[in-house]
């Protein structure tokens, strides 16, 4: 019976000896490489954090002292350590673990986290929290150096040092990896000064003269020991970490649980009275798999995979949005020498990586700094140039006062190219880009658009680069592109003008009004509505702000029914704002405003999250027959028989 199978607590793995920790981490590593091979999942950064996770659970009293994991993609083995090793197999699936940390999850999962940064603060809360209580217990942090390139990091530091908050304890993942690699001037100190040949040369040198003074019975330990110190300062970031009130440690191999537990357990003997501590720890993502080790940026985040093999060409690959995107910009930037790409710790995610290729001079990586990014792009603008911010939709949001402050209230022609906009699946409820055409439609100034596919995509990039007079976003979903063709130029389109793709005649039964994604759903919506008998039209919106008021209000009136469908919460969003133009144009109209529900979307594949949002298109057509039902609007066009429907028919629940 293996080891790990005998672990259903914390409580289980302190039961061991120190000398079985290394065949139980083994054993977790073996667990994650099985099932994320199989299942898919974030798979090198787990890898790296075993041993953390093994020595931190076996030397704390968890839960009653409280681990914070930042970001929560590396915190598979902490799941495993904490009664849900059964379920693992379920990670990111539908109804199973989420692939982050989650409350309601576990009561080991102390703090919810998918956005990077968070961890020192949220730890330091809860330590002080506990101090308040009277308790002696201690708040964890597990931050790599990746999401250290935040500021948040640094007010959580500077905070802790302040207080001071003597019962934390900083576990510093160094891995020089975050996604992609770390940029930043800290990232490049550490990794420099940690490598240093001096630093590790005269640290064995030491180590060596040292066991020869007590093979011969000379007693040097407390001389030496400050003279490891002084050393130790000059060469690596202690000195800095020091400096905001942090007792340091290292840096020390994240791998060796010899050393990780003697040091873990000489801070919880020294308790909480003397900190904060702070513990660097050396770690290599994709640690235990070659193939991850070596190529750290691929195996981030896989579909399965065979072991043996690893990650595989498939042959030719669909576009996806991100290639169209950056394919776009390279095109345009070739032509506009005033075109610069921003993006925030996410070159690969974003599609800048090719950009940057081709630009290196006009390429900036800014680290996991979104609020950096925005407020760096406005200063960009105002020296004219047309600074492109690749964020993702839900990282945006860590950037909103900037995007008021900094850029809606100058009117500065910054370009905000929303990548993952909607439901993307997996990642779940911290991911979804559910939110941005409610945040950005409320601040003046913002031209805000969504493409049906791709080849409107390379329309509005190009409409966006040509944007002089304010700022202008755009958002585009995750993954493989429509399938349309594409058009040889991408050409401007005007600001505020939707389209008409389809209509039965000029008195119609509905009206499909669509933006974005939702327009692929709501397409085949109207052809479900159309075989059930009733006539119809479809609009392609385009834009979110300014809305295409004259089409909007022509076919408004001339339907019984109007029904907006868009992939983003339903307060404050699309639908919302055509609501408030046909009040102000007191036009009194049966609506339907369809989108994501008042609630945070859970961890599915985007196919079952659309279907259970009443996003896909029998969603959108049972939602529409419901409303229908209750008007009392029947059909006027005789439903096709059967036989005439049977290869595209559906069954409504």
């Amino acid at each position: 019976m293996k080891l790990l199978e005998k672990i259903d607590s914390p409580e289980d793995l302190r039961k061991l000896k120190t000398s079985s920790l290394k065949q139980v981490a083994q054993e977790v590593r073996e667990l994650i490489l099985q099932v994320v091979s199989e299942k898919g999942g974030h798979f090198a950064s787990n890898l790296g954090t075993v041993e953390l996770a093994v020595a931190l659970h076996y030397v704390f009293e968890t839960p009653k002292d409280k681990i914070v994991w930042d970001v929560g993609h590396q915190a598979y083995p902490h799941k495993i350590l904490t009664g849900r090793r059964d379920r693992f197999h379920t990670i990111r699936q539908e109804g199973g673990l989420s692939g982050f940390t989650h409350r309601l999850e576990s009561e080991y999962d102390h703090f919810g986290a998918g956005h990077a940064s968070t961890s020192i603060s949220a730890a330091l809360g809860i330590a002080e929290g506990m101090r308040l209580a009277g308790t002696d217990h201690m708040g964890i942090a597990v931050i790599g150096d990746g999401s250290m390139t935040g500021g948040l990091a640094y007010e959580a530091l500077n905070n802790a040092g302040h207080i001071p908050a003597k019962n934390l304890v900083v576990i510093f993942n160094d891995n020089d990896m975050s996604i992609d690699p770390n940029v930043g001037a800290l990232s490049k100190f550490v990794n420099q000064t940690v490598t240093h040949p001096g630093y590790n040369r005269l640290r064995k040198e030491i180590k060596s003269l040292v066991d020869s003074l007590n093979n011969h019975g000379v007693p040097v330990g407390g001389t030496v020991s400050k003279i490891r110190k002084s050393i130790k300062n000059f060469f690596t970031p202690g000195m800095l970490f020091e400096c905001f009130g942090f007792r340091y440690f290292g840096p020390i191999d994240g791998h060796d649980l010899e050393e990780l537990i003697d040091t873990l357990k000489f801070i919880r003997a020294e308790g909480a009275e003397s900190g904060p501590y702070l513990v660097h720890a050396i770690t290599k993502k994709g640690k235990g798999y070659k193939l991850a080790e070596e190529l750290p940026l691929k195996y981030h985040g896989v579909s399965s995979f065979k072991i043996n093999d690893g990650i595989q060409s498939s042959g030719p690959k669909t576009p996806n949005y991100q290639d169209v995107f950056a394919d776009t910009l390279i095109k345009l930037a070739k032509e506009d020498p005033r075109i610069v790409a921003i993006t925030a710790a996410m070159p690969s995610g974003t599609g800048i990586n090719k950009f940057q290729k081709e630009f290196p001079s006009r390429t900036y990586d800014v680290g996991i700094a979104e609020g950096h990014a925005v407020l760096f792009a406005a200063g960009l603008a105002t020296e004219g140039y047309r600074p492109v911010a690749a964020i993702y939709s839900t990282f945006l949001q860590r950037a909103y006062d900037q995007i008021i402050h900094d850029v809606g209230i100058q009117n500065l022609p910054v370009i905000f190219a929303m990548d993952r906009g909607g439901l993307v699946g997996a990642d779940g409820a911290t991911h979804q880009g559910a939110f941005d055409l409610s945040y950005l439609r409320s601040v003046p100034n913002f031209v805000v658009m969504a493409p049906k596919d791709e080849n409107e995509l390379q329309h509005m990039i190009k409409t966006a680069i040509h944007h002089q007079s304010g700022p202008i976003a755009l958002r585009y979903p995750r993954g493989e592109v429509v399938g349309v063709k594409m058009d040889k130029d991408p050409i401007c389109l005007p600001i505020g003008k939707g389209e008409l793709l389809y209509s039965d005649s000029d008195e119609i039964d509905v009206c499909l009004l669509a933006v974005g994604y939702a327009v692929q759903s709501a397409i085949e919506a109207q052809r479900l509505l159309k075989e059930k008998g009733y006539k119809t039209a479809l609009i392609n919106a385009r834009f979110i702000k300014p809305l295409d008021q004259k089409l909007i209000l022509y076919w408004a009136s001339r339907s019984k029914l109007l029904v907006t469908v868009e992939e983003n919460s339903v307060i404050g969003g699309f639908g919302a704002g055509v609501l408030e133009l046909l009040q102000q144009n007191h036009l009194q109209k049966d609506c339907l405003v369809l989108g994501l529900p008042d609630q945070f979307i859970e961890h599915a594949t985007p196919k079952s999250q659309r279907a259970m949002t009443f996003l896909d298109g029998p969603g959108i057509c049972l939602k529409t027959l419901e409303k229908l039902k209750t008007l009392e609007i029947e059909p006027k066009i005789k439903s096709k028989t059967k036989k005439e429907t049977k290869e595209n028919s559906i069954s409504l629940q």
